[in-house]
């Protein structure tokens, strides 16, 4: 049976019409997420912590993709500033079909171990990377619940899956991820789930995308270890191995995928 009521795939992979707000937005995995939902069509707002950053990364997508991209100030962790934020898009844009939350990091002073870290930078972590997501998502949910569907991704980490080895930084200049953001990145995932049992009956879905290590300029021995830990022997391609990840979730090509970890990491962590 031939099925013809449907939009056929490339279709369902389309964003037009769509806003997407990308937190985190103006450097590094955030540009190439914003960037792959504006080349699926979507009109974007991403925001940094840095207005100035934002405007500029806005002003580059824009004429890089034809889309219409607004670069904005926020801070993920003030809560008051996310509420005025998403209130602004909604206002400004009416409607916010697409939130991605990819602010985060691993917090200052990452050459601290686990028995030497600061208190004061564990729980910074965790407010960029958990309370933000919390605040960015209870807001934009309220729109998407009012708009009766929406799809929220949030940026996660292999490194809330699985511990890291820390024999391949061994005899480096590279510190490893800390134990403060793989533990907010864990609570990421479950967040995840939970809101997307939550959220599921308003037409919403949540999902969360692992990213594994991607290649950065890392001293050559670290890619070496890295890659031959990884079936398919390399790091990450910035630019290139999150596109479809993210435009499969965000899109009508993902309408049936909801409470889902992806992991996009070369395989990293399916084997031991």
């Amino acid at each position: 049976m031939i099925y013809t009521e449907f939009p056929d795939v490339a279709t369902l992979f389309r964003l037009d019409g769509r806003v997407a707000l990308v937190t985190g937005g103006a450097r590094d995995l955030g540009t190439q997420l914003a960037q792959a939902l504006a080349e699926a069509g979507a009109d974007i707002v991403l925001t940094s912590r840095s207005g100035d950053a934002a405007e500029r990364t806005a002003a580059e997508l824009a004429d890089a993709t034809g889309r219409k991209v607004h670069g904005w100030s926020l801070d993920v962790t003030d809560e008051e500033a996310v509420r005025r934020l998403v209130a602004r898009v909604d206002a400004e844009l009416g409607r916010i079909d697409v939130l991605v939350n990819n602010a985060g990091g691993g917090g200052a002073g990452a050459a601290h171990a686990l028995l030497e870290r600061p208190a004061a930078i564990w729980s910074e972590t965790l407010r960029v990377n958990v309370d933000g997501t919390f605040f960015c998502t209870r807001e934009v949910a309220a729109v998407m619940k009012r708009q009766g569907r929406g799809s929220i991704v949030n940026i996660a980490s292999i490194s809330g899956m699985v511990g890291r080895e820390r024999a391949i930084y061994a005899g480096l200049e590279l510190s490893p991820n800390t134990i403060d953001y793989s533990t907010a990145k864990g609570a990421v995932l479950n967040f995840t789930r939970d809101a997307a049992a939550e959220l599921g009956p308003y037409g919403i879905r949540v999902n969360a995308i692992c990213p594994g290590g991607f290649e950065r300029g890392q001293p050559g021995e670290f890619v070496r270890r890295y890659s031959a830990r990884t079936p398919l022997g390399r790091m990450g391609i910035d630019g290139r191995d999150l596109k479809g990840a993210i435009v499969l979730l965000a899109s009508d090509a993902g309408d049936y995928i909801t409470g889902v970890v992806l992991p996009v990491d070369g395989g990293f962590t399916a084997v031991k």
